[in-house]
This record gives structure tokens, C-alpha cells and sequence, in this order.
């Protein structure tokens, strides 16, 4: 007997390859899944202005990164927890404004070498609540626990998102005629929107990605969302905070987004990958025995075939470690 409701999982005629370059804007599950491409060595550049949650946020990074925006001190405003700008997550904050404008411009330089050259943009939206300075009306992407009084709060309609999307989607098509978008929507839950607020925003967002999807080919949707509320809805499939979803949860998506999107050929590539992480980590008991320096040795051996097949692969700051460790 089967005690449960399965996803069905898109069939796809295409596939994510080690080959292909990738670039993550959205919620904190894009950093999720996006640390789980980079630790099987995918190439990926996740979250340029860090998290962000709602749609029109993601859209102004993107056009920013296509459009080299460079920031300077008005972009920014300082508090007594110094310097934050109000498109950036806090992750980009610093003791001065030399130090904030250091980490966003050097992170949206690559950024924005990067994406005209992206074969996928995965964009994870998490909510359709979006907050708005009153002094200019601009949607912010992170609030910095600035008072209440400096913005206004607002549901976005699924009309002005398609809208925004639109145009971005066709400016991004002309750029670069092959590259694909994955749409997903955060399975984690807004509490502070209320439960019913919550339900409202995530169909919100996902009527948006479905009208884009019969719009533009180029768009795909992988149901991370459903799969969180229809396959796991057990409690135990939950952090301790009982919105976000569990390690083990996490896992099982990103099973089901392998399912979807690697090829056999992919998932070998993987594995092999993972015999030498496991090697990498492995704390031996004398790290001056022979019997480890052979064992690293081999180690080196096999990252460096595994360069030499897949040479788009980065792996020197592995072979440093093993390197490192055969000096000692």
C-alpha cells in the first residue's frame, strides 16, 4: 500500500550538465540547492546580491547584473550597524562604506561577466509580499530591520509580475538565444504573512510562473514547493522552527531534481566525484605514515584524471590540500 501523495516530476527533454554554467538568483533555498551544485562541482555562481525573496528584487539584480551596474556611496545608507544597501542581503554589509562597495561591486563584476555566458538561470521565488520605501516607492530586497514606518507593505498581483518578466525575459532571450530559465518557488513557508497570506502569495507566484511558461519555451518549472507540501507535509520533514524545510528534506528534493534533470552519464560523474570528497575528508590516525602519503597520492592521481576528462572542472584548491598534506 502507498501512505502517500507522489509529485509527478517534469519529463525533460533537456539536462544539466557539469559542462553547463549556472547562475542562482532568489529565497534561501536557491542557496540550498545551488551549495549542493557547487559541492558535486557544477559550475555555479549562487545568489550575486545574496538572498532575495521576491520577484520584483530578483528581476532588478538580474537587470543590474546585465546592465554592469557599478554602486557607490548613495546606493547605500549607514545605521549604527553601519553600511547596508537595501538590494543586498546583510551578508554584503560593512563597518564602512569602502568595505560594503568593495564586496557588492566585486561580487556583480563577476556576476556580470558571467551571465551573459549562462546556460541556466534558476530563479526561486520565496514570496509575493513586497516592501516599499515610502521616500521613493522602490521595492526593497532586504529591509535591514529598518522601522516599520520607512516602508509600505504590499501584495504583488500576478498581472505585475508577468509584466516585469516580459520584458526581462525577452531582453535576456536576445542576449543569449540558448539560454534556459528554471523557475521554482521556495517551499518554505512565510509565517509573519500569516497562514492564508502565505497560501495567497505562494499561488500568486505560481500563476505568474505558469503564464511565463506558455509564453516563453525557454522557461521550465521544477515543483520543489509541491513536493515540500504533498510528499513531506509530516512534521518530521521539518527544521525545529517547523517552516523551513529539514536536512533530510532537502535531500529528497534535491533527489528528485537529479531525477529530473541528470543524465546516468551526470550522476557517474557524481559519484566518481564523491569517492574522492570522502577521500579529501577522511582524518587519518598518523598523517606522516606512508600508508596515508600513498593514499593521497592516489587521491592526486585521481583528481587529476578526473581534470584532465572534464577540464572545465575546478579542483586546484583540492589538489593544494592534498599537496599541503604530502609536504608534511
Amino acid at each position: 500500500m502507498n501512505f502517500r501523495t507522489q509529485v509527478e516530476l517534469p519529463k525533460e527533454e533537456t539536462e544539466i550538465r557539469h559542462s553547463d554554467r549556472i547562475m542562482l538568483f532568489g529565497s534561501c533555498f536557491a542557496e540550498n540547492i545551488g551549495n549542493l551544485l557547487l559541492a558535486n562541482k557544477f559550475r555555479c555562481d549562487v545568489n550575486p546580491f545574496g538572498i532575495l525573496y521576491n520577484p520584483l528584487s530578483v528581476a532588478e539584480a538580474i537587470r543590474q547584473t546585465l546592465s554592469y551596474k557599478t554602486y557607490n556611496e548613495a546606493d547605500l545608507f549607514c545605521d549604527r550597524a553601519g553600511w547596508h544597501s537595501f538590494m543586498h542581503h546583510g551578508s554584503f554589509s560593512g563597518n564602512s562604506a569602502e568595505e560594503c562597495l568593495l564586496r557588492i561591486n566585486e561580487r556583480l563584476g563577476r556576476a556580470a561577466a558571467e551571465l551573459p555566458q549562462t546556460d541556466w538561470l534558476m530563479i526561486t521565488w520565496g514570496t509575493a509580499w513586497v516592501y516599499s520605501l515610502k521616500e521613493n516607492g522602490k521595492v526593497v530586497g532586504n529591509c535591514h530591520k529598518q522601522p516599520d514606518k520607512l516602508f509600505t507593505r504590499r501584495l504583488l498581483s500576478v498581472e505585475e509580475i508577468v509584466v516585469e518578466y516580459f520584458d526581462l525575459l525577452k531582453m535576456l532571450q536576445e542576449l543569449n538565444p540558448n539560454l534556459k530559465v528554471l523557475f521554482t518557488v521556495s517551499p518554505i513557508r512565510h509565517a509573519k504573512d500569516g497562514m492564508h497570506g502565505n497560501q495567497i502569495s505562494k499561488s500568486t507566484l505560481l500563476l505568474a510562473i505558469d503564464t511565463l511558461q506558455h509564453h516563453y519555451p525557454m522557461c521550465h518549472y521544477f515543483p520543489s514547493y509541491e513536493i515540500m507540501m504533498d510528499e513531506l507535509r509530516d512534521y518530521r520533514f521539518y527544521a525545529d522552527d517547523m517552516f523551513h524545510p529539514s536536512p533530510m528534506a532537502v535531500s529528497y528534493i534535491w533527489k528528485c531534481f537529479g531525477d529530473t534533470y541528470f543524465s546516468s552519464q551526470t550522476r557517474q560523474i557524481m559519484k566518481e566525484w564523491e569517492e574522492i570528497r570522502k577521500g579529501l575528508n577522511h582524518k587519518p590516525f598518523d598523517v606522516r605514515s606512508e600508508a596515508y602519503r600513498s593514499f593521497l597520492t592516489q587521491i592526486v592521481l585521481k583528481i587529476s584524471r578526473m581534470k584532465e576528462k572534464f577540464p572545465y572542472f575546478e579542483l586546484q584548491k583540492e589538489l593544494e590540500q592534498c599537496q599541503a598534506q604530502l609536504k608534511i
